[in-house]
């Protein structure tokens, strides 16, 4: 066979079988074979009539089987098919990171048939999704007819022996079986199991029932009954394992999530999987059809082994709920549900407007500076930081950022749907939220506009100079323009609102799995540094404010560096933020005085303020709801029940959403 000429038919592929040609050649034409098997990947009958065809053409031509079996006994002396059995899909060393790196280099770099690695092999010979169907339709007659036709010895058996695939098969389950071993022993997950799963040590005894089935497979003089005892007890073994590891998750409810850990605990559960699969295939009483389905399976596993998405996907759903959930605690605080409440909201969003007034004439100064780019981002991001930080230890409030946190504690009530009451509970919920924001947004507009109005004032009375310039103000109202990016910008914002909420939670959550709380607590070095007393109270303040904190400076820095970095690379993104805005709306009417009023820029300025702060709160809010909706596992709920009952209460009830009711209702569960 030529390099890089593939035959296109069977009477060519006959022809180019070779059993002593090179490694390569010989793996080359195993991949043309299946290549010419699968077609056009869109019919499995006519992939199974191929198949036919090419078993009753080699049946016919005894050289061609001699030879096929000759190149079959070689295929099976160089590549250990035990590897493909015990390693496909699974990590080399059960961490994250290195499973990344390598699903990027199998992604990116292609493959050579020239190895003795048969998982790289069934990767390169069985590459797409079809394969699984049409090697899992083979009925038992053609897959008796191949197995006989490539290896009469093993298709016969020995009397009381065991085959090559059995062999093969034992190998693949002695090796499983070490991975769970040295996984289970772990310190990170044995130290986070339950005390009766470890005083149960379901992994000390793993390896003797392994090496208790390998005897009586291959004892000549086995019993039916001794083999289906082992086999029964490893299972039992399997299951023992399986319940001790599954204990740590309790764990992380209490204590925090690692993905890293998450990984490790996945991949020994499909370890344990693996294993039943392959202790399934060794006890059929039709191993060429538990072979050919265990292949199907193996296909699909290379399917999910090249996908980065997949991995991230099912290794990240705890920590999504984790973060959810610690979301979900901050942001039951910003629902208001009684009128006082209501009124405290308004309170402390006026709180945040007046501090937001110096935020935005700090900006305004941080130009004269005239610093570079970069620096001038990053004393941006400083001025952010501290002023959110600021607001935070003040308990007052910025309105754009509660709805990350809100969305969390409304998925949160999903999970309690399922009558027409809770349905409508939900939507009372719904309600508590809308009129949160509002009150919020206009505590922060309505004070930050005036109070900037105010400074600004006062500074050009002082200074006798503007506070910005009437260039600055004119570029303010053109960067403002209803017509111009800036909803883009708005809606870009909310995207930093939601990932500075998402640094939050996972913040939290890493402060919690290393508990640092209870190491300043308790900390010799620690508490001989600030005291007992003093440590405790650290430990407290810490624990009740880091989530606020990371939120906080991360957005501070979001908002500074993020435009900087873009217009490195020539993207032109900018920020939008609603309180920001009107406050620098407010700096420029300050400068161009009342004659602002006659100027059509800044009614289209003003005109795009409520959008900006729709925007700004509708997209966080929705990035965190699908976020807790996919961690509380609630995608399923019927949400028309939901979305109609939502347009109910607006026909019926539509200021409910403004404003609070005036009797108290009750506070919901």
């Amino acid at each position: 066979m030529k390099i890089g000429v593939a035959p296109k038919d069977l009477a060519s592929l006959l022809a180019a079988l070779d059993p002593a040609a090179d490694l390569a050649h010989r793996h080359l034409w195993l991949i043309n074979l299946l290549d010419w098997v699968r077609g056009k990947r869109d019919s499995v009958p006519a992939s199974l009539e191929r198949v036919q065809l090419f078993l009753d053409t080699v049946a016919a031509r005894p050289d061609t089987q001699q030879r096929l079996q000759a190149w079959w006994s070689t295929l099976v002396d160089q590549v250990d098919i035990t590897t493909l059995l015990a390693d496909f899909g699974f990590a080399p060393r059960t961490a994250l990171v290195s499973e990344v790196a390598e699903r990027l280099r199998t992604k990116l770099l292609p493959g050579s048939p020239e190895t003795i690695d048969a998982s790289e092999l069934f990767m390169l010979a069985l590459p797409s999704a079809f394969d699984a169907q049409w090697l899992a339709a083979l009925d038992e007659t053609q897959l008796t007819r191949l197995v006989g036709l490539l290896a009469p010895a093993d298709a016969e058996g020995t009397a009381g022996g065991a085959t090559l695939w059995h062999r093969a098969l034992l190998d693949a389950i002695t090796y499983c079986a070490g991975q769970i071993l040295s996984t289970g022993f772990a310190p990170e997950l044995r130290l986070r199991m339950t005390e009766s799963a470890r005083e149960g040590q379901p992994f000390h005894a793993l390896i003797r029932d392994v090496e208790s089935l390998r005897v009586e497979v291959l004892h000549a003089l086995r019993t039916p009954d001794r083999l289906n005892e082992c086999a029964q007890r490893l299972r039992e073994r399997l299951e023992a394992c399986r319940a001790a590891a599954a204990t740590v998750y309790a764990h992380f409810e209490e204590n925090g999530i690692s993905v890293g850990l998450v990984f490790r605990l996945r991949q020994l559960r499909e370890r344990i999987l693996r294993v039943r699969e392959l202790l399934d295939c060794l006890l059929s009483p039709k191993p060429a059809v538990t072979a050919a389905r265990l292949m199907a399976h193996l296909v699909m596993v290379g399917q999910e082994r090249r996908s980065l998405r997949a991995l991230f996907a099912a290794n990240s759903s705890l920590l999504a709920a984790k973060v959810a959930e610690r979301s979900a605690e901050t942001g039951e605080h910003y629902i208001t549900r009684t009128g006082a409440e209501y009124r405290s909201m308004l309170r402390k969003a006026a709180g945040g407007g007046a501090l937001m007034a110096f935020t935005t004439l700090a900006k305004f100064g941080l130009y004269a500076l005239a610093l570079s780019a970069f620096w001038g981002g990053f004393m941006a991001g400083i001025n952010y930081a501290v002023s959110f930080v600021l607001i935070q230890l003040l308990h007052f409030t910025v309105a754009t950022k509660q709805p990350a946190m809100t969305a969390p504690a409304m998925a949160a009530k999903l999970k309690e749907l399922g009558t027409g009451d809770a349905i409508e509970s939900f939507v009372d919920e719904i309600t508590h939220l809308v009129r949160s924001q509002v009150a919020a947004v206009l505590g922060n507009v309505l004070v930050v506009f005036p109070a900037v109005l105010a400074l600004a004032t006062a500074i050009a009375l002082a200074t006798g100079a503007p506070a910005i310039s009437e260039k600055q103000a004119e570029h303010v109202f053109e960067s403002l323009h209803l017509l111009g990016p800036s909803l883009f910008f708005a809606a870009f914002t909310g995207v930093l609102l939601f990932a500075s909420s998402i640094i939050a939670g996972w913040t939290e959550n890493w402060f919690v799995l290393h508990r640092l709380d209870s190491a300043m607590h308790y900390n010799p070095r620690i508490t001989r540094l600030l005291g007992a007393e003093r440590a405790t109270r650290w430990a407290r303040f810490l624990r009740e404010n880091l989530s606020g904190f990371a939120a906080n400076i991360s957005l501070g820095f979001m908002l500074g560096l993020v435009p900087v970095f873009a217009a490195f690379f020539g993207l032109g993104l900018d920020v939008r933020h609603v309180t920001l805005s009107t406050g620098q709306v407010a700096a420029a009417s300050a400068t161009l005085g009342l004659q602002v009023l006659h100027m059509p820029a800044f009614w289209w300025a003003v005109a795009s303020l409520p959008f900006l702060g729709a925007l700004n709160v509708s997209v966080s809010f929705y990035l965190a709801f699908r976020l807790a909706l996919r961690a509380q596992n609630v995608s399923g709920v019927d949400r028309s029940r939901i979305y109609a009952a939502i347009r109910a209460r607006l026909r019926t009830a539509p200021l409910s959403f403004f404003k609070p009711e005036r009797s108290t209702p009750t506070v919901a569960a």
